[in-house]
């Protein structure tokens, strides 16, 4: 058994290979995950029942299994109102900066292939796509047994 609340097995293989700089995309239910992937990206389906799982409650899992450098979200066409989703995640990813990207430029940075790891939730909130940037592990973290 292992020792952190992450157990999913394609999920830590993904993480494990990744280092600084790679990327994850945490997708919303209505990402088109078949096409706008990087090719060498794991994907990983999460989306059993609409709702069921969102990426708010993935990145906070995340977010204590791995330092992140920056993020990016899909925003809407300009004069439109920034969605909850991404409020919610710019506060719980401060201090990190995160940018905005229109859906289009989103969808090209998570074809990049810095692309690590996909995990498709079944978020039904729209606009609820963010992609993380792998930091650097701090110094001191790391406590030998």
């Amino acid at each position: 058994m292992l020792l952190t609340e992450l157990l999913h097995p394609g999920i830590l293989q993904a993480l494990a290979g990744a280092g600084h700089g790679a990327r994850v995309l945490l997708a919303d239910g209505h990402y088109p995950a078949s096409t706008a992937v990087g090719e060498r990206a794991r994907t990983v389906h999460l989306n059993l029942s609409p709702g069921v799982l969102n990426v708010t409650t993935v990145l906070g899992v995340l977010l204590r299994a791995l330092p992140v450098e920056s993020a990016q979200v899909m925003v809407p066409p300009e004069g439109e109102p920034e969605p909850p989703a991404v409020a919610e995640y710019r506060s719980l990813l401060a201090p990190v900066a995160v940018d905005d990207l229109g859906r289009f430029a989103f969808y090209d940075a998570a074809r990049s292939p810095d692309l690590a790891l996909a995990i498709v939730t079944a978020d039904t909130r729209t606009y609820a796509n963010l992609l993380l940037t792998i930091g650097v592990r701090a110094e001191g973290t790391l406590t030998p047994r």
